[in-house]
């Protein structure tokens, strides 16, 4: 009798996969430059990292032993908190950059915020002790007094200092990262079907709708199918980091996937089934949770439509952040459309049918038809590069469509005495002033037992016969 072999699914070590945070110009991008050996700095508008992004690093440790790590790289701006927040929600380990001459700030504590909320462990990377204004005690002690207590400070919290100009330091927190996810005991289970989570969605113009996404358990093989939210594709077009075409990919690796019917909304869970029946099952049973939990929602106050266009999906994020801070109680803001790509005519018309309608995009263009077609019907249409720019017009955008509200201040009291002469609507009248002050222009309800009987306004005042 034969003997039957049962073969059973081991999990297996997986590389972390890192997020790097701190405020906007303590050297994240200059790190993460640094490491993979490229400049990404100077495409950025005003400087700022845009876009989250990921690759993968492969790191010689001081054992000799080579580590793959993949990186997250995520926006420092705060209108970008939405695209922090999920970058550390995917990743495994973080690291806070923290400048040597300017300790800890603002910015620092939400990136930190976002780390304890995703419950990661993190390790501190004090940046540019180059500089000669680095004052790494006083750096310690600021870290100390917003209660991230770092190694030999009384914590244990690891930490390592680094100029991410001259790459001081970089190998040991690199040797860091990897010890901290030996401790983690990261793991994947390679039988199972690819998940994970979408990063990045984009409509490429020549591609169609595209997703970087992040691979956390399984194997991603072509010929299989990829569902995320309310979107999916077959996965025929699969792309490593570098934009070369892959057959597989396996747990803690970036790729990119084209293909889908919609771009997919960033920071989706996705998860790749064998076939198109069983894609079309999960989509169904994803779009009757989603009916299920969105419950209506009225506004009696006047409503500003907002449509926003970006070129990412993960900036379109942030300019909802940034619409969500402008508080009022005397409109309601809607956003009525979102979208990847240029601004077309039917963007235009999809707001035309309600005025004080405002049109924003992000890194894109406005079609000629479009920009043509919002002039002619009144409609509010600009574009930006910039956040801060994008977030100052959006303000003032929405203050100019504020109704303005009259409000009612007594500044004075006179009781009349007696009523002399009439003439058409000009009344002459003796009046003693009782409280406040009266001056002229100004207006004046007339009341009887707390019955308004009359209004006005002060054309003359006299005085022992003198003008006052």
């Amino acid at each position: 009798m034969k003997k039957q072999t049962q073969t059973t699914s081991v999990p297996t070590k997986r590389s972390p996969v890192v997020v790097v945070m701190g405020h906007i110009d303590h050297g994240k991008s200059s790190l993460l430059d640094y490491i993979r050996k490229s400049n990404s700095v100077e495409q950025e508008a005003g400087g700022i990292t845009q876009h989250l992004s990921a690759y993968v690093a492969t790191h010689t440790t001081k054992d000799g032993a080579a580590e793959k790590i993949t990186f997250l790289d995520t926006p420092g701006h705060e209108a970008f908190q939405k695209m922090r927040l999920r970058g550390a929600e995917v990743a495994d380990v973080a690291i806070l950059v923290v400048a040597a001459e300017d300790g800890v700030k603002p910015q620092t504590l939400e990136a930190l915020a976002s780390i304890k909320q995703a419950k990661i462990p993190f390790i501190v990377a004090i940046n540019k002790i180059d500089k000669p204004t680095a004052d790494l005690p006083r750096t310690q002690a600021s870290l100390i007094e917003n209660e991230i207590y770092i190694e030999g400070m009384g914590g244990d919290i690891p930490w390592v200092a680094i100029s991410a100009k001259t790459g001081e330091g970089i190998s040991d927190l690199l040797d860091l990262v990897v010890l901290t996810a030996d401790l983690s005991e990261l793991t994947t289970n390679n039988t199972n079907l690819a998940s994970g989570q979408v990063i990045e969605g984009k409509l490429d113009q020549k591609r169609g709708n595209t997703a970087t996404i992040i691979i956390k358990d399984g194997i991603l093989k072509t010929g299989n199918f990829i569902v995320a939210g309310s979107t999916f594709a077959p996965l025929r077009i699969v792309e490593d980091y570098l934009g070369k075409p892959i057959k597989e990919a396996g747990a803690s690796t970036p790729v990119r996937v084209v293909g889908f019917n919609s771009v997919p909304p960033v920071g989706t869970p996705f998860s790749v089934v064998a076939n198109k029946k069983e894609a079309e099952a999960l989509l169904l049973s994803v779009t009757k949770k989603t009916a299920a939990n969105t419950p209506p929602q009225k506004s009696l106050l006047p409503t500003i439509p907002v449509l926003i266009k970006a070129d990412v999906l993960g900036t379109i994020d942030a300019i909802e952040h940034e619409l969500s801070k402008f508080t009022s109680d005397r409109i309601a803001i809607r956003v009525i459309d979102t979208g990847v790509g240029d601004i077309t005519v039917s963007d235009i018309q999809n707001v035309s049918a309600t005025k004080d309608a405002i049109v924003v995009g992000f890194n894109v263009k406005v079609e000629r038809a479009a920009a043509d077609l919002a002039e002619r019907l009144g409609v509010e249409i600009d574009t930006f590069s910039i956040i801060y720019e994008l977030s100052e017009w959006l303000n003032t955008a929405l203050q100019n469509r504020t109704p303005k509200r009259e409000e009612v201040v007594v500044t004075g009291k006179l009781k009349i005495l007696k009523h002399f002469s009439t003439q058409k609507n000009t009344h002459v009248i003796g009046a003693r002033v009782e409280e406040g002050v009266v001056k002229l222009n100004q207006k004046v309800r007339i009341t009887r037992r707390d019955i308004e009987i009359g209004k006005g306004t002060i054309k003359n005042i006299q005085q022992f016969k003198s003008d006052v």
